[in-house]
């Protein structure tokens, strides 16, 4: 049997902070997510979706909800839904209010369901939010099926044992019976086995900011001797954050960090180390294939590396020698020389380094 497992596409989401194109931008290519999941799991030939929690983001608009269910309902497969904190089941809910496929299961209660699949020799658990915070769903919960596999679907955080979140634990999760539990919230997609069961969350499918960076994606689920896991990634737009010593030449080290084709991803890079003022909107200019680029500079005004030189300290002794080096003809040996000084002094003047 196989599984896609997906969460947190978090549609509609209010987006600040970006000018009008590019939340514009960002907003259409999250309304692509539930087709791009729908393909993928017909790609992959699956037999389940769980989708744990967060699909939408407060207010839903009638285009998401348009969008999510002709993609689930073209699926054709089943479908389980655990709504979570930010798609909760309050009275004017979607899940409560609007006609959802026949294949498509919403669990919309805070307690543990089960719902049976003999044609696949599975049960499905899972529960929902009924409002923002929630307890723990998993608490004293015993996966009760004669099915060969069970299976588990909720909204809840793995990481933080006193989270508002309907937090679990380990020991939760090896108590369960559960062959697979499939979360959501976290948006870094990570997993773990307790006892025979296997834990794990994919992350959100898409970035909408620099606290959610690289490449994202869903999870691809099969069982059959036992549980095993595959990322698979997904073409949505990334967002990466860079920090970068502009060493001589600010441009050549922005460059080097930027791929060299056009590219509507979000770059945000931070520029340190010692340098003459850097000419920002110069270096935009000349990486405009980067639609969305932002550069904060962070670095600190040229000093003399050698004004240490001659002073009766241990830095003064440490920079002469490095300064009695350059007499050399070696240039690759005075190029090593001086980053060491520039190296040294930085850490000295208390600047993060990043060694190339």
């Amino acid at each position: 049997m196989k599984i896609l497992h997906s969460a947190d596409w978090h549609l509609d989401s209010p987006l600040l902070g970006y000018s009008d194109g590019q939340a514009a931008y960002l907003r259409s290519e999250l309304l692509k997510i539930p087709d791009m999941i729908a393909s993928m799991c017909k790609a992959e030939g699956c037999d389940l979706l769980l989708l744990s929690g967060d699909l939408f983001d407060g207010a839903t608009s009638q285009e998401s909800l348009h969008a999510v269910r002709t993609a689930l309902k073209d699926l054709g497969i089943p479908v389980f839904i655990s709504p979570g904190n930010h798609d909760y089941c309050r009275p004017d809910s979607v899940y409560l209010t609007q006609v959802w496929p026949e294949n498509v299961h919403i669990f919309t209660r805070p307690s543990m369901e089960a719902v049976d699949i003999p044609s696949l020799d599975a049960t499905v658990f899972g529960a929902g939010y009924t409002a923002m915070d929630c307890e723990s769903l998993l608490k004293d919960f015993s996966a009760e099926s004669t099915a060969r596999w069970k299976i588990g679907v909720l909204h809840a955080d793995p990481l933080q044992a006193s989270s508002p979140y309907s937090p679990v634990t380990a020991q939760q999760v090896r108590d369960s019976g559960l062959d697979y539990l499939a979360l959501g919230h976290i948006h870094k997609g990570a997993s773990f086995r307790a006892g025979s069961s296997l834990c794990a969350w994919p992350g959100c499918p898409m970035g909408r900011g620099f606290d959610e960076t690289g490449v994202k994606g869903a999870l691809l689920v099969t069982l059959e001797e036992d549980v095993s896991i595959r990322f698979l990634p997904m073409d949505t737009p990334k967002f990466f954050d860079e920090t970068v010593d502009v060493g001589e030449n600010p441009l050549e080290a922005v460059a080097a960090l930027l791929p060299p084709v056009a590219t509507e991803d979000f770059y945000r890079i931070t520029l340190t180390g010692y340098s003459a003022p850097v000419d920002a909107d110069s270096i935009q200019a000349a990486m405009h294939h980067v639609q969305n680029l932002q550069l904060r500079d962070r670095t600190q005004p040229e000093v003399d590396l050698w004004s240490a030189v001659g002073e009766d300290t241990l830095e003064g002794v440490y920079f002469k020698l490095l300064y009695d080096g350059l007499d050399t003809e070696s240039e690759v040996l005075q190029r090593h020389l001086k980053l060491a000084a520039r190296i040294s002094r930085q850490i000295l003047d208390g600047q993060e380094v990043t060694l190339p």
